[in-house]
């Protein structure tokens, strides 16, 4: 979730080429996020210029390996920006599917990439940026980070083929994050899986989701949402009852799209797979979901009063839920 910054060009336009750096040095090729009031928040252009890059540089003698980093101390990137993507969806629905056909093209690209790749995350790490970091050969971070996968918040659902990443996790952990898209820190990301090293950050940092860990694998097991929140309502932690308070402030109809992807992708086997799944999703979800009205609520009216389709977890039909992956 981003908005837009205010990096433009005499004409009022946004610069394409000034938003991703890419340059060749001894060898190593880098992608740099440059949208930094925007904390890099990533639109049509600029996965235009990553995508072009990446196959260029696939074959490129010079090109011995590539990093991928986000500039600005905010951090390197807080995702799609949603608020184009939003535009498209009611202006042009197929230009908006196509950005998410292009975009999981890329993770893949990342995933299966012939040369070593490393990522640098920093920061605000979330959503899309993570499909341009975790698919990675190499996942490093700073201590200051803050990752997140808050697609439930605004009526999409956890993609850029992070379920294959979180279905890995440990427990019920990733079901956890893809159902509350909760901001974690650096020292919970290491614990998940999720980033290979912590700059700054010892081996017995303190890790507040490996504490929790007993009451989530307790309540978020099975295939059920609404179970799920039956079970952390009645939970004698309060941070479980906090959790079910979180989980229903959330989108319901995405809250149930995200408990069944990550189940999905656990019986998956490989990234392409999970990324053919969320391209399935993306089609159906531009074509109705709570997208439109939760980007509305968030980041274009802000009066964070979101009206979903469906009030309640309880309230979503299965069918409705299982149709949206066809």
């Amino acid at each position: 979730m981003s908005m837009q910054d205010n990096q433009k060009t005499t004409d009022g336009q946004a610069a394409p080429q000034e938003l991703v750096r890419c340059q060749i040095d001894g060898g190593t090729a880098s992608l740099v996020l440059d949208r930094p009031r925007a904390i890099n928040a990533l639109g049509v252009a600029m996965m235009d210029t990553i995508d072009a890059r990446l196959h260029e540089w696939r074959d490129d003698p010079q090109v011995e390996r590539v990093e991928i980093r986000g500039e600005g101390e905010r951090g390197f990137c807080a995702g799609a920006d949603v608020r184009e993507i939003r535009t498209l969806v009611l202006e042009d629905p197929q230009q908006a599917v196509d950005f998410f056909t292009q975009e999981y093209g890329v993770n893949q690209q990342i995933a299966s990439y012939p040369k070593p790749v490393t990522s640098y995350l920093h920061g605000i790490s979330m959503g899309g940026g993570l499909g341009l970091a975790l698919h990675a050969g190499r996942v490093l971070a700073t201590d200051d980070l803050a990752l997140a996968m808050p697609e439930v918040g605004i009526g999409l659902f956890p993609d850029v083929g992070i379920t294959w990443q979180l279905a890995k996790a440990p427990g019920q952990t990733g079901v956890w994050l893809a159902m509350t898209g909760t901001t974690i820190d650096a020292a919970s990301a290491r614990w998940m899986g999720l980033v290979h090293q912590v700059e700054g950050l010892g081996d017995d940092a303190p890790c507040a989701v490996a504490e929790d860990q007993p009451w989530i694998d307790e309540c978020f097991t099975g295939d059920d949402a609404a179970q799920i929140l039956e079970r952390l309502e009645a939970h004698s932690e309060p941070r479980a009852r906090e959790c079910a308070e979180l989980v229903r402030q959330k989108s319901p109809w995405s809250v149930c799209v995200a408990l069944e992807a990550i189940r999905r992708a656990g019986g998956m086997s490989s990234v392409d797979e999970v990324l053919a799944q969320d391209l399935a999703l993306a089609r159906n979800f531009v074509a109705d979901s709570d997208f439109v009205e939760g980007v509305r609520a968030q980041l274009v009216d802000k009066d964070r009063n979101p009206q979903w389709r469906h009030a309640r977890v309880e309230d979503v039909p299965r069918e409705l839920v299982l149709g949206m992956f066809r």
